[in-house]
């Protein structure tokens, strides 16, 4: 009979012991009426050329970018600080979104910047989609008192150097706002 305790005993600690490992598996999933906020991405001509979704997740945001109509190849993508898409060059976009106050990139020892994406690949068809998991990003930090934007760039992010990973001009960019 004391086997058997002890053997229970074990069992129910193992059992407990999945139950955390579960709440980590947890960190992405959907939140039950999570805020979502969208961005629909134009030129500096004005022409619609995709939309980006942040939703809120477990421990973050999930951002989605889907582009069309865009040339072929890699470009960088960044969430900016201030809400605004001036054309002709988006520069009223501001800086990453770096709340932390880190270097930029992923491959960057001390980055990366909480608007750091991985590089939009767009196909020979100009299409192209990124999503990513952006743990620890609030949708209060992203739709602040200024707002915030989406770019996409001319050339790819090398993901390290600091503040923009030389990822060029900035070709693409939607304003974020609630939805």
């Amino acid at each position: 009979m004391r086997r058997f305790v002890i053997a229970a005993t074990a069992l129910a600690a193992i059992g407990l012991t999945g139950c955390d490992k579960q709440e980590a598996v947890a960190v992405g999933q959907p939140v039950a009426q999570g805020a979502h906020a969208t961005a629909q991405i134009r030129t500096p001509d004005g022409a619609d050329v995709g939309r980006a979704t942040a939703t809120e997740v477990a421990g973050g945001l999930r951002l989605t970018l889907e582009v069309h109509d865009l040339t072929p190849g890699t470009h960088g993508a960044h969430v900016h600080t201030v809400g605004r898409c001036d054309a002709p060059d988006f520069a009223s976009a501001g800086g990453h979104w770096n709340p932390a106050g880190t270097k930029h990139g992923s491959m960057n020892p001390q980055g990366p910047h909480e608007g750091d994406l991985p590089n939009l690949i767009v196909g020979t068809g100009g299409r192209g989609t990124i999503g990513i998991l952006l743990p620890g990003a609030t949708m209060a930090g992203l739709l602040d008192t200024d707002g915030s934007a989406i770019v996409v760039h001319a050339k790819p992010d090398d993901l390290m150097t600091d503040p923009s990973g030389n990822s060029g001009a900035r070709i693409a960019c939607g304003v974020f706002t609630a939805g």
